[in-house]
Formats: C-alpha cells, structure tokens, sequence
C-alpha cells in the first residue's frame, strides 16, 4: 500500500480543513470520515457515481465535523439580501464554510464562462469540482472570507485563492438551486468550536459503524426510482456500457467519478491501514487499482475493457462490507 499525494476534487474535505486551519487532520481522514468512500451508487439506475447510496457532502460535512470533536452552527434560508448580510456579519469573525453552490455560477472559473451547468442528467464534461452524488449540477464548497458591500473575496479549493466575484453572482450561486440534494439555498457553516480532544485515529475507529451502514445501502434513506446501490449498480452499468454508454454518463465518468472515486478509496485505505484494520484496507485497496485501472480504457474507447472491469470491481462491495462489519470493535 503506497499512499496517494496531489491534487483532486475535495473541495468540502478542502474546505472544512482551511476553517478548522492547524487543528485540522489530513484531508485523507476528513474525506473518510465523511463515509465517501464506502460504497457506489447508479442514481436513477443511469448516473454512476463512486460514493454510497443516498450519501451527500452536506451529510458528509456534518458527520466528520461531529466525530473529530467539533460543533458548529449551520443555517441556511432567507431572501438573497438576508442571505447576503448574515454571511457578512459571520465574516467579520471568521472565515465561513459556504456550501453547496452552483460551480456554474462561479464566475471566475475559466471552464465556466458564467452559465449554468447543463447537460440532460449530468454535469457537463469540464465543469465542477464537485458533483457531489447529484447528475444535474456541479455542487461545490468555498470558504468565504469577507462580504464588502459588492464583493465577495474567498478561497476556492478547486485552484483559485482569493477569488472574487459581485456580490449578487455569488448569491446566486449561493442559492444552489439546480444542487438535486438540498432544497435549502444559502447554506453556510459558522462557530466552529472544539468540545472534545479526538485524535484522527480515534476518529476513525468511531466512524467504523456508519462505514458499515454505507457499505450495506442505506435503503432507508430516499433515492429517485431505479437507483441501485453497490455490487448491482456495477452490473447494471457493465450492462449500460455493453449496449452504448451515453455520452453525458461518459463524461461525467471521465471527468470526476473515476478520478475522485479512486482518490477516496486510496485515502480510505490508507486510515483503515493506520488503525489496523488490515483486511478492509485490502478490499479498499483492490477496489481502488482496478477502478484506477479504468481511466485509460475508457477514454480510448475501450468499452470491453471497461465493462469487464466493472463487473471485476462488482463483488468488491459485498466483501468490502464484510470486512468493515467484522473491523467493528
């Protein structure tokens, strides 16, 4: 096992890690701790993404901000202008945890252009950081610095410190409203205070039972119809792949969900190996070389490849929910 070192997009792990500054643990253990890596999901039965079934950031954020000891405040809500002037009195103490926005609507992003994403079900190829579980728009998280009265200076996780943009173009972003997870606009994260002294590897080894809940499916929790969840979101998508992959699914496929969805099963391999749960750390690992392994066949067009590959990674998931059920202390 040889850990991964670079760049990727980790914008809410990114984030919560710049407002918690030299407190903060490595980005492999705030990924993990979010449950990210422990599991796939086909949403809808089309749109493949390698995190859990009805897993989101926003869900995320909240579980690895309680399991390192951390509480904070979270609103959300109100017009623009109240939106607007909360966050500018939040900044005023502190730097603020924004999320999820619009990337589309981040003006100053090349990929961008200032439009919207669009795309029948995904993102579009080249735009976002992250899509975060959710096909129709690239969500993403920033820490916002100050609100002056027409700018909003921040930290933009996906390349650009101190990025600007007009006060009313961040709102609306701001107000997430194409982001498929929240019905909240204006969602932000202030206060941040320590109530307890937790060490990452404690952290880690208290998350272990919600890993094993998100490796088994999470059925309670709602997904649109079709959506499939682990070892049968594979077959189906091998399946899809075999009959002509859309080329908004390939896209999305080749631009993020490979990419982060390896980058998050090295990192978690690497925390379970720290706290000496060897066995679920080699099913991660496995499951990571042959998703890494995908990259190249599928965007050379090597679809026998790739179907092959998914099917090889299908059975992963059941093993790997084993292995992390028999990790619990």
């Amino acid at each position: 096992m040889f850990a991964y070192v670079g760049s990727g997009p980790y914008c809410y792990s990114s984030s919560l890690a710049m407002v918690l500054g030299a407190e903060a643990p490595s980005l492999a253990v705030v990924e993990t701790l979010t449950g990210s890596p422990f599991g796939c999901q086909l949403i809808g039965g089309v749109v493949p993404l390698f995190d859990p079934y009805a897993w989101d950031p926003d869900r995320g954020l909240d579980d690895a901000i309680t399991l390192l000891g951390w509480s904070h405040t979270r609103t959300a809500g109100g017009t623009p202008a109240e939106a607007v002037a909360r966050l500018r009195t939040a900044c005023a103490r502190e730097p603020v945890l924004v999320g999820p926005v619009d990337m589309g609507l981040l003006h100053y992003q090349p990929e961008t252009r200032g439009t919207p994403v669009q795309g029948p079900g995904v993102a579009s190829p080249g735009i976002g950081d992250d899509v975060g579980g959710h096909p129709d728009v690239a969500d993403h998280y920033v820490v916002v610095l100050e609100v002056t009265d027409d700018t909003v200076l921040l930290h933009d996780p996906h390349g650009h410190p101190y990025a600007t943009l007009p006060t009313d173009r961040f709102a609306a972003s701001w107000a997430a409203e194409r982001v498929a997870y929240t019905d909240e606009p204006f969602v932000m994260r202030t206060d941040f205070v320590r109530r307890e002294q937790v060490a990452p590897a404690e952290a880690l080894r208290r998350s272990l039972a919600a890993a094993v809940g998100w490796s088994g499916g999470r059925a309670d929790l709602p997904m649109p119809a079709g959506s499939l969840a682990g070892g049968a979101a594979l077959e189906r998508l091998a399946a899809q792949v075999d009959g002509g992959l859309a080329a908004e699914v390939r896209a999305l496929l080749e631009v993020f969900a490979i990419r982060v969805g390896v980058r998050r099963l090295v990192d978690a391999a690497t925390c379970l190996a720290g706290i000496g749960r060897t066995e679920a750390a080699s099913v991660v690992t496995d499951q990571a070389r042959i998703l890494g392994g995908l990259q190249y066949p599928l965007v050379i067009g090597d679809d026998r490849t790739l179907a092959a590959g998914f099917r090889r990674l299908a059975p992963t998931y059941e093993r790997l929910h084993g292995a992390l059920a028999a990790s619990l202390p």
